[in-house]
């Protein structure tokens, strides 16, 4: 009787076995299991067009902070990596000095060190721009720190790549730490994954730009302090710049703002995104308070692909933004995690390339963003 039950447990694991294998190929190579997102009718200005996507439900989002909160709290501290003291907090509940750490120069071009000093959980977006310490450096992945975090290291690549001084190791909030950098950098950042193509992608992008800006306004004083700097975040942030900028995006941005409030009930979750004609981006998030938290920076990253890119394509229509967005299966997968905080998901497909970032915190376990590019 003892063997039977035995040989019997032994066929169940087998079985067990197979059908749990079985699940993950048919799972493996793909992000965002949704299929109930629908993509809606495009708004156009210029060679700028993006799909409103609404999905059949969402989630609460409302404990994540986002970088620009923490930053403007003080909540959250970026600084270089070779820079910790001050960041470590005492480890006695009781203890009123905090702990003496020495100091050095470790400063490093693809490491920063961040702490998490608040009681929510803090959300980080590649593509997202942190301005200070000896360069201006874009986050390289999406992440989920801890609230009330120890000093963690943070994978970034510098974007401003004629300086290594600063007056201060740390990383502080101001106009520039609302930049998202535009896809066409973003992308080199989540998927090359290489500082010399970050590099080369940043020189052009800050050269395309200074160019057609130049071409329009000659004579400015902003448009002469252009071709003085390297800083992609200081580039964004020149007048004549913004004012390119803003002609293509703010038409956009309030058109979709009203859209996201008259949708708010049909759940206004992200944008499939076109320049000239071509289906280049998407961001989808969890929630519509999540989506309109970094719409104003999203749209303005979009607009600074577009007002660089001349050529004229055709207009896509819905059926190839629904299809851009359910092709989610790919020939590779590559995970990494944070046991109980986060799973990060990267698949490569035929002609793109996707990021799912998943929470796995308590009474979470739902997908907060999912970003795909063309390739």
């Amino acid at each position: 009787m003892t063997m039977r039950l035995f040989l019997g447990f032994v066929v169940l694991a087998i079985v067990v076995g197979w059908v749990v294998g079985a699940e993950y190929q048919v799972q493996a190579g793909e992000v965002g299991g949704n299929t109930d997102y629908k993509v809606l009718a495009p708004i156009r200005h210029g060679n700028l067009t993006v799909f409103p996507v609404v999905a059949s439900s969402t989630h609460d989002t409302k404990e994540f902070l986002t970088l620009d909160e923490g930053l403007k709290s003080g909540e959250v501290e970026v600084t270089e990596s070779g820079n910790v003291r001050g960041m470590i907090r005492p480890r006695h509940p009781n203890a009123n000095v905090e702990p003496q750490y020495p100091v050095h120069d470790g400063a490093q071009v693809n490491k920063l060190v961040l702490v998490n000093n608040s009681k929510r959980p803090l959300l980080l977006l590649a593509g997202e721009i942190v301005t200070g310490g000896k360069q201006d450096r874009v986050i390289g992945k999406d992440r989920i720190v801890l609230p009330e975090s120890d000093p963690i290291d943070l994978d970034v690549f510098c974007v401003e790549p004629g300086r290594w001084v600063g007056p201060s190791a740390k990383f502080v909030p101001g106009a520039a730490s609302s930049v998202m950098a535009a896809p066409s950098v973003r992308g080199k950042a989540m998927a090359d994954k290489d500082q010399a193509k970050v590099w080369q992608q940043v020189g052009s992008a800050n050269e395309m730009v200074t160019v057609e800006v130049q071409a329009a306004a000659p004579s400015t004083s902003a448009t002469r302090e252009l071709s003085s700097t390297t800083s992609y975040a200081k580039v964004m942030q020149n007048d004549e710049v913004k004012s390119r900028v803003d002609s293509v995006a703010k038409p956009i941005e309030e058109q979709y703002e009203s859209t996201i409030k008259q949708l708010r009930e049909k759940n206004a979750v992200g944008v499939i995104v076109a320049v000239n004609g071509q289906i280049v981006w998407a961001d989808i998030f969890a929630s519509t308070s999540l989506l309109e938290k970094y719409w104003p920076k999203l749209v303005r990253s979009y607009a600074t692909d577009a007002i660089v890119t001349r050529a004229k394509g055709g207009q896509p229509s819905e059926a190839s933004a629904q299809a851009f967005l359910e092709d989610l299966h790919g020939r590779h997968e590559t995970i990494d995690s944070e046991p109980g905080v986060y799973r990060h998901t990267e698949v490569s497909g035929d002609g793109f390339k996707a990021f799912e970032l998943t929470s796995l915190l308590p009474k979470t376990n739902f997908s907060v963003h999912v970003a795909k590019m063309a390739e």
